[in-house]
């Protein structure tokens, strides 16, 4: 019976010294959790992101050196691309330009190109009305009304934090949305803040 109690105590002394470092496991596993759920947004954006004006791309075929091209993509949207041309590239997603420029490159080129597009840039998002510094800033992925309005320097004294609405950069119908701090934004979105009137 002595020898079982001492075991027991020695479990729970064991179990207590644990404790004071719970709190740290805690906040590395929620940090790990974070960063899980940042890649999978940011994977999420690429794979589904419509190329358009303003972002700029990188393009690469695995061992072929001529043919990487950088560039900053146009109004018109055209790139234009050693032994194919112009390409139209506005509207298309990363995946779609990648199989066209392998499309492209088998064959008559290459017997099986390992074509490469990233997004080194995504155009800009724009914020106007009751900010201290409205105007066009870069995009960054994960980025919210709240953290739009930091870039420009915070509300003025006289916004609205409950008026404020976004266009979409992807809405051909520009129709503005009424939207929270806590909006996630896109590249190329115009958001207007709103004055209060007390």
């Amino acid at each position: 019976m002595g020898y079982t109690s001492t075991l027991g105590r020695r479990a729970l002394r064991a179990v207590r010294s644990l404790f004071p470092i719970l709190p740290v496991f805690s906040v590395l596993w929620l940090a790990l959790g974070a960063t899980a759920v940042l890649a999978i947004s940011e994977n999420t954006l690429e794979n589904n992101y419509r190329l358009g004006s303003g972002d700029k791309i990188l393009i690469n075929v695995y061992g072929e050196d001529d043919l990487t091209v950088e560039t900053q993509l146009s109004d018109s949207g055209l790139v234009n691309y050693p032994f194919l041309g112009e390409l139209k590239v506005n509207g298309m997603t990363v995946a779609e330009l990648e199989a066209r420029i392998h499309q492209g490159l088998k064959g008559d080129y290459l017997v099986n190109p390992n074509v490469h597009v990233s997004i080194l840039e995504y155009r800009p998002f724009y914020i106007h009305g009751e900010v201290e510094r409205p105007g066009g800033y870069p995009y960054q992925p994960g980025l919210t009304v709240s953290k739009a309005a930091a870039l420009a320097q915070g509300f003025t004294e006289r916004a609205s934090e409950s008026k404020i609405f976004v266009v979409r950069g992807d809405d051909p119908s520009q129709t503005p949305v009424k939207v929270s701090l806590n909006t996630q934004l896109r590249p190329g979105d115009v958001i207007t803040v709103e004055q209060s009137f007390f």
